[in-house]
């Protein structure tokens, strides 16, 4: 697997973001469409990736962007396959390009119901933290952070 950064404007970007937004609308009732702008990855210190198998097909995505000069916030993560670790490595690449980039966290908001994704975000290190931004009222939805640490 590789993992390339790319515009959110790709058609393989596209393809795989209709694909998290369909899955998104079927196990919470949002596709989360309203929770993602394409711009807000396109600006200083934030990226977009896509994650391609041996054969060249499109498998994941994620980005992240910044939301203090701190903490950066993860969007649209998804992979294709569950359970063969593509969303572990799109996670890792994420949180070492934030630290790249400067940041210190990493935030991201879930829903409760997707319990597939809070488990695979408590799992890799994330904790709960109070709801940010918009969804600081909504109590469908739970928030994470990740202490970002630099590599020794």
């Amino acid at each position: 697997m590789k993992i390339i950064e790319k515009s959110p404007e790709d058609l393989d970007a596209l393809k795989l973001m209709d694909e998290l937004s369909q899955t998104l609308k079927v196990i919470t009732g949002d596709s989360g469409k309203n929770s993602f702008n394409t711009n807000d990855v396109c600006v200083p210190r934030a990226t977009f990736i896509i994650a391609y198998a041996e054969n060249g097909e499109a498998i994941g995505c994620g980005a992240i962007r910044p939301i203090s000069d701190n903490i950066a916030e993860m969007k649209r993560v998804y992979s294709k396959v569950k359970g063969m670790g593509i969303g572990t490595k799109i996670l890792s690449y994420l949180e070492a390009k934030a630290r790249i980039l400067g940041y210190s966290s990493i935030w991201l908001e879930t829903r409760l119901i997707n319990e597939r994704a809070v488990d695979f975000y408590e799992g890799s290190g994330y904790h709960r933290i109070n709801n940010y931004g918009k969804y600081a009222n909504n109590a469908a939805a739970v928030c994470f952070e990740k202490k970002l640490y630099k590599n020794p």
